[in-house]
């Protein structure tokens, strides 16, 4: 029975059930609220959905290039929260993590989802501590580690910034669409000096690299019509960084878009709807799903066009035994008159089913 009801708590957030929101007081994402550190780097259980988005280049000690993502994603079910039983999944736990390796030329990666409790899965509050099992994500000192052991590849590695935390949007209220009732507060980490050490197939390599978190709670996220979200993380060579995102609709214009440029100082700069444009170049379609992705993109941000180039097209990651989704993330390289700029990672949902998140 216990199963059962997990079962059903996870199927019914991630279908978009209606049945929990009525039921639940979630927390709302106001204007105004100003984010507080070090509190806010911790978990924010009141709302629906939180996660904690880490993404990277990695360089071996042979020379090869990798990416990687670990994403720990919190999420309050709506059931149970008036029973006592520690069996309740009043919160679940999810995890994603992948490596993008070219030699591969598909995803290495795996998936986890636990209830919070029992020793099985847990966040912490104040500052940053989430994990699954084994799989971890935690705050030391101002700096991060993360450890992951999938099926078939395993990295431990120590992220440490180079500044404070960037507040995307306004004062880290970042509206999703006209209606200000969806939005989410949301910060970014750029600039992440990496190193520790991936082992694939049973080989160990020292690693070092560049990498971007990402922190982000809502309890209303999707605007009315919206299919997906594209988004970018882009760790440029000059030190400076670069986050934007936007959300398509059902028939593929956008609803809303929005970018944020953080300088090389520490200064940053929130871009609206109109300064931001994504054009897709070229498509990839995949064999296991069928999906069509733009795995090749103009970008423009105010007067600069950016183009981004994946690292390879298959970074299709299927989450269905985790959050139901099959979406694109993937590594990419920056390209700005030609010449390669930066780094980052590339997020393409809604292409096959909509997304669904609270």
């Amino acid at each position: 029975m216990q199963r059962r009801h997990f079962q059903l708590a996870l199927a019914s957030l991630l279908a978009g059930s209606s049945l929990s929101s009525r039921a639940t007081d979630f927390a709302p994402v106001l204007p105004g609220q100003s984010l507080v550190f070090p509190e806010d780097h911790g978990a924010h259980p009141l709302f629906r959905t939180e996660w904690w988005y880490v993404t990277g280049w990695l360089d071996t000690s042979e020379g090869a290039a990798l990416g990687f993502q670990c994403t720990f994603f919190r999420v309050r079910t709506g059931i149970g929260e008036d029973n006592p039983s520690a069996f309740a999944p009043r919160q679940l736990v999810m995890a994603h993590a992948a490596i993008a390796d070219p030699k591969l030329g598909r995803l290495r990666h795996d998936q986890r989802v636990a209830r919070a409790g029992l020793g099985r899965a847990g966040f912490s509050q104040g500052f940053t501590q989430v994990w699954v099992g084994d799989w971890r994500l935690e705050q030391d000192g101002d700096a991060y580690r993360t450890a992951v052991n999938g099926r078939d590849f395993a990295y431990s590695l120590s992220l440490q910034p180079k500044g404070p935390p960037t507040l995307n949007g306004i004062a880290g209220f970042s509206a999703k669409g006209p209606d200000p009732r969806h939005a989410s507060h949301y910060y970014s980490r750029p600039q992440l000096a990496v190193s520790g050490t991936v082992t694939l197939s049973g080989r160990h390599s020292r690693v070092t690299g560049r990498a971007w978190l990402d922190h982000e709670w809502s309890s209303s996220l999707m605007p009315p019509g919206a299919q997906g979200w594209d988004w970018v993380g882009l760790n440029l060579d000059d030190g400076s960084a670069l986050m934007a995102f936007r959300m398509r609709s059902v028939q593929g214009p956008p609803i809303w878009s929005a970018a944020t440029i953080s300088l090389a100082t520490g200064q940053a700069r929130s871009l609206v709807h109109a300064d931001v444009a994504f054009e897709p170049l070229r498509y990839w379609t995949s064999k296991r799903t069928g999906i069509r992705y733009p795995v090749e993109w103009a970008l423009r941000i105010g007067p600069r066009r950016l183009r981004l180039s994946a690292l390879f097209d298959d970074q299709e990651l299927d989450s269905r035994r985790s959050t139901r989704a099959v979406y694109w993330e993937g590594a990419v390289r920056v390209l700005e008159g030609g010449a390669e700029i930066g780094r980052g990672y590339l997020e393409l949902t809604g292409y096959g089913e909509p997304i669904r998140v609270g």
